[in-house]
């Protein structure tokens, strides 16, 4: 009896130390995920009229321009990203092309630059004053108005970018073809081109769809695309719309720019919406315990294939890089890149220079450090609580905490504005206007990325060695700090990295938060480049792409140690 009693109180104290811990998680998911969107969501419910702030919204003509723009260009970026991504994953999943891991590279870089700082590549590769036309001879005269600051210009480069994302969920859908199916079609004597419209495609509509509706997603909460291109083209979008009411009127207005925040908020909501859908329906009834669709040797065709791969893939990932670097090196605008005109003086001006760029490297650090350890802190024990524990409450909490990072970056920041504009009860400090409301909204904002890999890393787990705990008396406390976070900690660790990689590089937030002397790198990169800097801001941007670049590799070399897909680009 005594034994027993030992054991009921040993376990009754590892209960209450569960349920402390899950207490704790759940304020950090409820203070930072949950109340700036549903103040966000009661805004409109509490104003004194708020069918009369609705209709005043919708009666304006620039918020329903915006919306018709961000609608209209989201849709032809959609559409863009969906056929390049849909070819080149059946390109490189299908056929016997070689390289591939190269190529898929390649294809990913847009998943791992920032939206203002793709757009400021190309710009610089296609204006009138790009070094690589320039030394090529193809530039547009001088004082030629820039071809991407257009609707076009935004669906193109949006499209471009979010095509990564229609690209993996293609190829994911590709692993699950039968190879059966191919092989019945090849002996009933159809071609390549005939199974791939006839079998194939048909069977990848459900990721067809998801992956076109997150890259809708994306295009409607994409900021610096349509910032750097939309404003001086004239082409008003609800994030640049949002950005310019509050810049100019500031906290007078919130009540105005959350009802245009809800309009992307419910744009969001549907995308996401019909993505849930295509994933419901992708279970379809295959037998696919045969391995997935072989590829077709392309014989003859192999060389002219890789060639247009190449060319194409070289024009839209490398060749905007390479005019950004040579921007920051020439002397000055519209000259071409030379032994005489080479210089680092834009460089020495970024890091030394400018006091904006050195607090932001600064800023840009500690907060992606405090978002990626804050999200490591709470991802271990909910994932645990998820797999090990599977408690209703923390997989009610796993849905939640997807929110702030699947909806539009630019409502959060206009939901954390609301909460946070106040002076905080007892303390009677504002957070509006500093350093810490930038944290807090990424405390939020990022915190899926890191949850989605410590949750596939522990499910992926032997969990041979945390029962054996649970058998030999251990509380679940302990066995999570003693067991299970030694064996989750690669993956967690890897996902803490894509949360500083994110942090790091981030502007959708940050541009309505941000304060002088509060600076991020990406608005940094924004304001040198509005200021007509283009020379200053493409060095930060160089400066920030190879920031990015070091960390990914890094997260390549510890994810061969990683279960499978525990990063994005992960083949």
């Amino acid at each position: 009896m005594a034994v027993a009693a030992a054991g009921f109180r040993a376990e009754r104290k590892g209960f209450d130390g569960e349920l402390l811990l899950l207490a704790v998680v759940a304020a950090y998911i409820l203070a930072f995920c949950v109340l700036p969107l549903a103040r966000l969501f009661g805004e409109l419910l509490v104003a004194a009229e708020p069918l009369g702030l609705i209709g005043e919204i919708w009666s304006s003509r620039s918020a329903r321009r915006a919306t018709w723009h961000t609608l209209e260009a989201s849709l032809g970026a959609t559409a863009i990203s969906l056929l390049l991504g849909t070819v080149m994953a059946l390109l490189l999943g299908l056929t016997d092309v070689r390289l591939k891991a190269v190529l898929a590279f390649l294809l990913l870089l847009p998943l791992l630059i920032p939206p203002q700082i793709t757009a400021l590549a190309w710009l610089e590769l296609l204006g009138p004053s790009s070094p690589v036309l320039t030394a090529l001879g193809l530039a547009p005269p001088p004082g030629t108005r820039n071809p991407l600051y257009s609707r076009e210009g935004i669906m193109l480069i949006m499209g471009i970018e979010h095509a990564t994302i229609v690209f993996l969920a293609v190829r994911a859908g590709l692993r699950g073809v039968p190879r059966e199916l191919v092989e019945a079609a090849r002996i009933a004597g159809a071609g390549p081109l005939r199974i791939v419209a006839s079998v194939v495609l048909p069977l990848l509509r459900p990721a067809l769809v998801a992956g076109g509706a997150l890259a809708f997603v994306s295009a409607i909460g994409n900021f610096g695309v349509p910032a750097l291109l939309g404003i001086p083209g004239r082409y008003p979008m609800l994030t640049t719309l949002i950005y310019q009411r509050l810049n100019g009127f500031g906290p007078s207005v919130l009540g105005e720019v959350a009802a245009l925040a809800m309009i992307l908020a419910l744009m969001a909501a549907a995308g996401l919406g019909l993505q849930a859908i295509a994933l419901r329906r992708q279970r379809m009834d295959v037998d696919r315990t045969s391995g997935s669709a072989s590829w077709f040797p392309l014989g003859g065709w192999r060389p002219a294939v890789e060639a247009a791969l190449w060319a194409a893939l070289l024009l839209l990932a490398i060749a905007p890089l390479c005019a950004l670097v040579a921007t920051s090196l020439v002397r000055a605008l519209g000259l071409p890149l030379t032994p005489e005109t080479v210089t680092l003086d834009h460089y020495a001006y970024a890091l030394f220079g400018h006091q904006g760029t050195q607090r932001a490297f600064v800023n840009s650090f500690f907060l992606a450090l405090g978002a990626a350890l804050a999200a490591l802190a709470v991802c271990v024990p909910l994932a645990y609580f998820i797999v090990c524990r599977r408690l209703r409450l923390a997989r009610a909490l796993d849905l939640v905490a997807d929110a702030p990072y699947a909806l539009p970056g630019i409502v959060l920041a206009i939901a954390v504005i609301l909460v946070f504009l106040k002076p905080l009860p007892l303390l009677g400090i504002s957070l509006y206007g500093t350093f810490w409301i930038i944290l807090v909204a990424y405390f939020g904002r990022f915190l899926a990325l890191c949850l989605r890999p410590t949750i596939a890393g522990l499910q992926q787990l032997d969990r041979a060695l945390e029962e054996a705990a649970q058998v030999a008396g251990a509380g679940s406390v302990r066995r999570l700090a003693t067991v299970v976070l030694p064996l989750v900690a690669p993956a967690a660790a890897a996902g803490a990295l894509l949360v500083f990689m994110g942090a790091f590089n981030e502007l959708t937030v940050s541009a309505l938060l941000w304060s002088t002397g509060n600076e991020t790198l990406g608005v940094v990169v924004f304001t040198l480049a509005d200021e007509g800097n283009s020379t200053a801001a493409a060095a930060v941007a160089v400066l920030t792409v190879i920031a990015t670049l070091a960390l990914a590799l890094v997260a390549s070399v510890v994810a061969r140690r990683l279960p499978q897909g525990v990063l994005p680009w992960q083949a």
